[in-house]
């Protein structure tokens, strides 16, 4: 029998960033949330697959409840799929978690899915009360807790990082699945950590060649099939901006990639980019996905078909980008780019 062809889904990602009016003002953290519930909406209307809220805490990302903004997308919006970018479950209670994206997935009917990751931006652990030395064991155990919430009925579990559960009921309970990924780095044990637990797997793909990513994509399909599971899917999380031209994507882009670099480069040891970096990131060999409709489409087709993966979501804002310029961004997107991808993935 021949394969059956492969349905790719296509979606958005944001932190929440700080955009601005037209006039370059920036907006307040109430604006910034707001426009997100707006641009969600958009994605919706568009037809777009999926739409993710990134877990962050610091002042240009205020963006520490996303449940809560996904729940006033689900209001809403009818068909697309509401779920995080990442949620930070290392410093979080994976009950709470638990409890939370299955209520959206009540006021969604179904639509809601959670991306668990150990949090490459550790904000949240001081801010919560968590030390970082611990940053390994509480995600393993908390993973572990939230994998056997998962499985619904009474849950008993005992760890070192909460205190144990006894023949504990967890509502609501789920009246549709709902799909867990785990975000990965470039960690190969993250990876195995993922198969083991039956998740879904998603590639955030940030710097440097996505093709390094592909033997930590074979070790997760070697993985699942190990543990005795389906084959899962393969997502991808990368940033870009799109535009009519290739010259003007960049020319939007570029000051405000330069400005939030060099500022999370204080906190974060990033390396402050030149110009000639930015431009090798957003050719055919880098990680930053800005263009034309058409360069940026076949650009993700090219990853998505090395990585052999299923789903692609593109985060779509950075730093003070004008609200203007991500509607368009969103538009484009939607309207260009995932119909060509799909039809070069599929034709």
């Amino acid at each position: 029998m021949a394969d059956q062809p492969r349905d790719y889904t296509f979606g958005l990602d944001t932190f929440g960033d700080i955009s601005s009016a037209a006039d370059g003002s920036p907006f307040s953290h109430g604006d910034a949330i707001r426009a997100v519930v707006e641009q969600g909406a958009l994605a919706d209307k568009l037809g777009v697959d999926h739409f993710n809220i990134g877990e962050h805490h610091t002042t240009d990302f205020p963006m520490p409840a996303g449940d809560l903004v996904l729940g006033a997308i689900a209001t809403r919006t009818e068909r697309i799929g509401l779920g995080s970018a990442v949620t930070v479950l290392s410093s979080d209670d994976p009950v709470r978690v638990f409890q939370r994206y299955s209520t959206l997935n009540a006021i969604s009917g179904g639509r809601a899915e959670v991306t668990l990751g150990r949090g490459s931006s550790t904000e949240s652990f001081p801010l919560l009360g968590h030390d970082l030395a611990d940053y390994e064991v509480l995600f393993d155990e908390k993973l572990d807790l939230f994998a056997e919430v998962l499985k619904g009925g009474p849950v008993t579990w005992e760890g070192t990082v909460r205190p144990p559960l006894h023949n504990q009921e967890v509502v609501p309970e789920l009246d549709k699945p709902l799909p867990v990924w785990v975000g990965v780095g470039g960690n190969p044990n993250s990876v195995v950590r993922a198969a083991r637990y039956g998740f879904n797997l998603r590639l955030a793909i940030i710097g440097g060649p996505p093709d390094r990513f592909v033997p930590l994509a074979q070790l997760y399909t070697q993985a699942v099939a190990k543990f005795g599971y389906d084959a899962r899917p393969i997502g991808i999380h990368s940033p870009g901006h799109i535009a009519a031209t290739d010259e003007q994507a960049v020319e939007e882009f570029w000051p405000h990639y330069l400005d939030m670099i060099t500022r999370m480069s204080r906190v974060r040891g990033f390396a402050v980019p030149t110009k000639e970096m930015f431009l090798h990131e957003v050719g055919p060999q880098g990680s930053l996905y800005v263009g034309s409709p058409e360069t940026v489409a076949r650009k993700i087709a090219r990853t998505v078909r090395a990585l052999d993966a299923g789903r692609f979501d593109l985060k779509y804002a950075m730093g003070r980008l004008s609200e203007d310029r991500l509607r368009t961004n969103i538009e484009l997107y939607a309207t260009e780019v995932v119909p060509l991808a799909r039809k070069l993935l599929t034709g």
